[in-house]
């Protein structure tokens, strides 16, 4: 496991953390029961095997 070599100072850790960004998911378009959802890429197998229900 790494271990840090010596404590960073506080602007540095956080100055270090603000340049995480997150980012949207890319919504893809999928047909359900007639009806047309936008739902993330990773979530398509999900709806369609009915894991999860649209409101």
């Amino acid at each position: 496991m790494a271990v840090p070599k010596r404590k960073t100072s506080r602007s540095n850790t956080r100055h270090r953390r603000s340049q995480w960004k997150a980012t949207t998911p890319d919504l893809v378009p999928i047909t359900i029961e007639g009806r047309r959802l936008l739902v993330p890429r990773p979530l398509i197998r999900a709806y369609q095997r009915g894991l999860i229900t649209p409101r």
